[in-house]
């Protein structure tokens, strides 16, 4: 997919990229010609939409169903309407924030019988949802359209960040079919540090920008962990089967998350 060159505006813009060795011209011209599809555009998905449209990505999809409500804005910082649709939302924070990305808002409900059309039209796929059905939807699709996925998840204090992508282990290999979201604590039972959401946010982000420019190592076969009260990363690698003593479960961002 062939993208015009750079504008004397972009090029201002995109400056402190523009000069970072690894990134360069090539680095910018890839995300700008780079379609990237964020799921759920909550807690997680905040900072991912506020810094891949910051950072250039030409065109940003956006699916939520869901709406804005109170609860949500201690960590959902790109919204301030209470009602308003998610996706709708981070669609306007996005153009506002940096008019040369293309935003596309899809405010739907991501299930089977949609999930492969509307993910098909991307390169990349982040996905910060609530629940492992939509999880489990999601990674399917991209595995069977050979699409690298970034996943993260958060719960309480602690968060992390993995990615999915061809040729290495799948979602399966990290949560086992026999995990399910019944056993999972809600984020209103247990709550969550709001710039938890942010630190995991900003991590999918940069492992999105990584996959896109082909700069440094991703997260493939790795998951990192984030302790949020002991302000500790750490990082442990998966394969061919997975590891559920050691896995966080996805108990945050919307709905009412």
């Amino acid at each position: 997919m062939a993208s015009d060159p750079l504008s004397p505006e972009e090029t201002r813009r995109y400056a402190r990229h523009l000069v970072l060795k690894g990134m360069g011209g090539a680095g910018q011209q890839a995300l700008k010609r780079a379609r990237m599809l964020v799921v759920g555009a909550g807690g997680l998905g905040s900072p991912v939409v506020a810094y891949l449209a910051g950072a250039g990505v030409g065109r940003l999809g956006i699916v939520d169903h869901d709406t804005v409500s109170l609860s949500n804005l201690q960590r959902q910082v790109i919204h301030t309407e209470i009602g308003a649709s998610k996706a709708a939302s981070a669609g306007r924070f996005a153009h506002a924030l940096n008019p040369h990305v293309e935003t596309v808002v899809h405010a739907l409900r991501l299930e089977a019988g949609n999930v492969a059309e509307l993910v098909g039209r991307y390169d990349l796929v982040l996905d910060g949802t609530d629940n492992l059905a939509t999880r489990r939807i999601v990674a399917a699709s991209c595995q069977t359209l050979g699409l690298p996925l970034v996943s993260g998840a958060v719960s309480m204090f602690d968060g992390q960040v993995t990615v999915f992508a061809p040729g290495g282990p799948h979602f399966a290999d990290l949560y086992p079919d026999e995990a399910d979201d019944a056993d999972l604590p809600s984020c209103e039972a247990t709550g969550i540090l709001g710039p938890l959401t942010g630190v995991i946010g900003t991590l999918m982000a940069m492992e999105a920008i990584k996959l896109i420019t082909g700069i440094g190592e991703p997260l493939i076969g790795r998951v990192l962990t984030y302790d949020g009260k002991g302000g500790r990363f750490s990082e442990f690698s998966y394969e061919g089967t997975g590891l559920p003593s050691q896995i966080l479960p996805p108990t945050s961002r919307h709905p009412r998350a």
